[in-house]
């Protein structure tokens, strides 16, 4: 999981305000049906979780290089503030919630371990190391990157990222190790579970569209993504009803359509090179954020129209969305590197649809 992967409550609330003002592009301006909100929340934020029945945000943040522990914030979805900090021991870049059972899933990358967090109670509930193999200069252990969970099982599936990519199976209740799916493909970085039709997806950086059947742990289809040209294939979402497959690219300025049944391209959404990506079903609208562009697509997923464009510079990261998808949340990286971290913290962003 690296910075463009995910790529304390700041006081300068001005400043945090003068930033939603320049949030809009010329368009959404004259769209009075869409209000946003930004805050500053803190260093470090990834992946996001809304629970309803918590009425909470989780959000995950490895914090600055110097902090060796990682905090997941609980935020209130409406106003945005800071709640709860729960500190972490490892640092968390990916998120998953199980709303059934009330479980935070975090990815620790940089420990190839993964994080359960009780949402009721705030507390951590335990610790699970993937690859115990030591960092070297000729070995690095798997890298999590995405967490999807089976809720009716409460299974989480852990994406270990590396030249040889594997899935982890982990049994949700006591955090354990069922099960290690590989021949996964290089750097198998897209992973997208309907648990109804118990299959799940994966895209790699071989520019395969990989199926799974969840009950056997088995590679039912593999297809090589029908599109010429220099790829690396991110993250999809899925729209279960129609069959579709959302895919991000950061290396080509499109978001692909692709039928999970036959992993062929359906449409290609001309839109800047992406990173997250997330299907809608209550408006039938896809989400984009384009990290490097500083900016967000609202996306027609019927007519493949890109319908607003969001300015949030710097870096737009991950996406999460309300139950009634009515209100998207966006976390926002500042400017940082290995030379020059940031100083400012990242934001949260939400945009209500009304």
């Amino acid at each position: 999981m690296m910075s463009s992967r995910f790529a304390p409550a700041k006081a300068g609330i001005t400043s945090a305000l003068l930033l939603t003002s320049l949030l809009f592009s010329s368009s959404l301006l004259a769209n009075s049906q869409i209000s946003v909100e930004r805050k500053a929340v803190g260093k470090g934020v990834y992946e996001l979780a809304y629970s309803a029945s918590q009425n909470a945000l989780f959000v995950a943040s490895s914090q600055g290089r110097q902090e060796k522990a990682g905090v997941v914030y609980r935020l209130d979805p409406v106003s945005l503030a800071v709640n709860q900090s729960i500190t972490t021991t490892l640092k968390p870049f990916g998120m998953a919630l199980n709303n059934t059972t009330n479980t935070v899933f975090l990815g620790n990358t940089t420990s190839s371990a993964v994080t359960s967090i009780d949402a009721k109670t705030n507390q951590v509930k335990k610790e699970l190391v993937l690859d115990s193999r030591p960092r070297t200069e000729k070995e690095r252990p798997l890298a999590p990157r995405e967490l999807v969970v089976d809720e009716a099982t409460n299974t989480l599936y852990v994406g270990g990222l590396g030249k040889e990519s594997v899935i982890w199976v982990v049994d949700g209740e006591n955090l354990t190790l069922r099960h290690t799916i590989e021949g996964v493909g290089k750097m198998a970085t897209g992973l997208a579970i309907d648990t109804k039709a118990s299959r799940l997806y994966v895209t790699n950086g071989d520019g395969e569209f990989i199926t799974l059947d969840t009950k056997t742990n088995k590679v039912i289809s593999r297809v090589k993504i029908d599109n010429p040209g220099e790829h690396f294939y991110l993250n999809l979402s899925l729209d279960t009803a129609k069959h579709r497959a959302f895919v991000t690219d950061s290396q080509e300025a499109n978001v692909l359509v692709l039928d999970t049944q036959s992993g062929k391209v359906l449409h290609k959404i001309a839109v800047p090179g992406s990173l997250a990506v997330l299907f809608n079903p209550a408006r039938n609208e896809v989400y984009v954020t384009h990290r490097d562009a500083g900016k967000v697509s609202v996306i027609d997923a019927e007519s493949y129209k890109v319908l607003e464009t969001l300015d949030m510079p710097t870096h737009p990261q991950s996406l999460a969305i309300s139950p009634d998808g009515q209100t998207l949340y966006v976390s926002v990286k500042q400017e940082s590197s290995r030379k020059k971290e940031a100083t400012s913290p990242d934001d949260v962003v939400r945009v209500t649809f009304k």
